[in-house]
């Protein structure tokens, strides 16, 4: 176990950014309490098998929720005190663990890093008897994709997709003429491939420049990539619900499946109504990725589960 923490602190450090936070630490400290003690009461959701159905990528079929790997990576959209506690808290067994629960709530698929930190975990998940299908999310600190996809292959991914930090950046530097080749490469590697972003206008251009499996939508344009593919970590971000509406307006429109992220603001929105939007815009084809943090609410994937299952059966008309 202690390698596992040695190796964890390693990467957090290499995350970090000599940037100062652009928030104080009882701005970070008032955020967490207020995530783990505001909004009013949840129905309780018991953590059985539910069935959600599943969407094609492709030839691949995906559960319609996804899980997230931020968390798992300390990538909280928080700030770094957020970020710390989550790598504390997502030790190895925490994260396997998470992985089974899923499996047993009828989630069948994974997002994450194509890091070494999460193809080790995956291999070892699997060893031990696990199945849960990985969709990789290039790494846009590599520099190449062909590291990306090197560790995407030995964690047997099912698919890849360009990071939306990429994809956002190409777009402000005039680059989006490199998408192509990106994809390609990821299909000649016998992945399902795809593309993510946080702004309309990628996928606007992908629909006429772009032969896909599946976009990643983000319903929020929360930070700019124009300098930097990366996220920064303790860097201000913003959540505007009018990026979210242009957003999922867009998504009604494009031809192929959408995996919609990004629905909770990073923890900011309460889950009844986030989730009662996604279900109003989340099409037949389309699926849904939700990061989770137990350490906050531990039947909190249970509930996600249960809440997208009541609005995606509540009649149109009432949504």
């Amino acid at each position: 176990m202690m390698h596992v923490v040695n190796c964890q602190v390693q990467i957090e450090n290499c995350w970090r950014s000599d940037r100062a936070s652009m928030q104080s630490a009882a701005d970070h400290a008032k955020l967490a309490a207020d995530l783990r003690g505001a909004g009013p009461r949840r129905p309780h959701f018991e953590e059985h098998h539910m069935s959600l159905g599943s969407v094609n990528l492709g030839s691949l079929s995906v559960s319609r929720m996804i899980v997230g790997g931020n968390p798992f990576s300390g990538f909280s959209h928080q700030g770094r005190d957020r970020d710390s506690e989550m790598i504390r808290y997502f030790t190895a067994s925490r994260i396997k663990e998470t992985w089974k629960q899923a499996e047993q709530l009828g989630l069948n698929t994974f997002i994450g890093r194509c890091d070494r930190h999460i193809t080790r975990l995956l291999r070892e998940y699997r060893d031990e008897g696990g199945s849960i299908q990985w969709i990789a999310q290039t790494c846009p600190e590599y520099g190449s994709l062909d590291r990306s996809l090197s560790n995407a292959l030995l964690g047997e991914a099912k698919a890849a997709f360009v990071h939306g930090g990429v994809m956002d950046n190409y777009l402000a530097g005039g680059r989006l003429g490199e998408a192509p080749a990106a994809i390609a490469q990821i299909r000649d590697a016998g992945l399902a491939a795809g593309i993510a972003g946080h702004q309309p206008k990628i996928f606007e251009w992908a629909e006429s420049n772009l032969d896909v499996d599946f976009y990643m939508c983000s319903y929020y344009n929360s930070a700019s990539r124009d300098e930097s593919a990366e996220h920064i970590p303790g860097r201000r971000e913003w959540f505007m619900p009018e990026d979210r509406q242009k957003m999922v307006d867009l998504i009604q429109g494009l031809s192929r499946p959408v995996i919609h992220y990004k629905v909770m603001a990073a923890g900011r929105n309460d889950p009844e109504q986030a989730l009662e939007l996604v279900g109003r815009y989340l099409r037949p084809q389309d699926a849904v990725c939700i990061g989770i943090y137990p350490q906050d609410k531990p039947g909190m994937m249970a509930e996600n589960i249960g809440l997208l299952e009541r609005h995606l059966q509540a009649p149109a008309e009432s949504r």
